[in-house]
């Protein structure tokens, strides 16, 4: 996404954008373990085998990474500033 499409260009240097990425998807049953489900979508998923009115457990993310970004401060300065957990990576 670029920061120029949300109205940001104007106090983001750089980068002109990054990509957040995203998790989509339903978790099907039973969860696998590589999924690294929390305890709340394992009961999710449970209560939905019984009960199809219950939404299934949906993906998450599990792993994000941080962006380096240049802006500039309510004094017109140039800042560098690393944001945590802004890129999904799994």
């Amino acid at each position: 996404c670029g920061f120029q499409r949300v109205g940001w260009n104007d106090w983001i240097v750089a980068p002109p954008g990054y990509h957040a990425f995203y998790c989509h998807g339903d978790c099907p049953f039973p969860l696998a373990d590589h999924m690294n489900p929390t305890n709340h979508a394992i009961v999710q998923t449970l209560v939905n085998s019984v009960n199809a009115n219950i939404p299934k457990a949906c993906c998450v993310p599990t792993e994000l990474s941080a962006i380096s970004m240049l802006y500039l401060d309510e004094n017109e300065k140039v800042v560098l500033k690393n944001y945590q957990e802004m890129v999904v990576e799994g």
